[in-house]
């Protein structure tokens, strides 16, 4: 990443462009992390919450191609510089050595990253969208932000719940 930014914003609809076209990257890489993620995870719990999340990853990409088109636009990804270093970290959790029930802790701070990653990300492209008078725009992008609240509630019950508890007996 250099010094100087090559980006350029004449409007907020073209801020608002470039926060949807980052998330639907950033939404597109967690299709490969997730399932192993879900792979890695001792917990069954875990194991099922990720592989759930899967398929609202899917759902998200679905929402994303709906604003895109009602922008009359083909949906196209802007590298998502964050989440692509994120997944690295993702894929050292998966790959982690040592207690199971230590890693399905580090799994759940992971993905608990990628979702306040995304919960910033959508709820700034909400209020954007409800700024430019595209409510429905802003309905579909409160969608994915509720999902993404919801999963991170999920995650930190489970943590809470058992895997911390078990990760602080190992």
């Amino acid at each position: 990443m250099g010094l100087i930014s090559r980006k350029e914003f004449t409007s907020l609809e073209d801020l608002f462009l470039d926060q949807i076209q980052d998330l639907y990257d950033a939404e597109n890489r967690l299709t490969n992390m997730l399932p192993q993620m879900a792979d890695a995870a001792l917990s069954v719990e875990l194991k099922s919450t990720f592989r759930t999340h899967v398929r609202d990853v899917d759902e998200h990409l679905k929402r994303l191609e709906v604003v895109f088109l009602e922008m009359r636009l083909e949906p196209r990804r802007q590298a998502c510089e964050a989440m692509k270093r994120m997944i690295r970290m993702g894929d050292e959790m998966v790959k982690a050595k040592g207690d199971p029930m230590v890693r399905d802790a580090a799994l759940i701070a992971t993905a608990q990253r990628f979702d306040h990653y995304k919960i910033a990300g959508y709820g700034t492209a909400r209020s954007f969208a409800r700024r430019l008078g595209k409510k429905h725009l802003a309905a579909v992008l409160e969608a994915n932000l509720e999902d993404e609240n919801a999963a991170d509630n999920i995650l930190t019950e489970i943590a809470e719940k058992t895997t911390n508890q078990a990760a602080a007996r190992s």
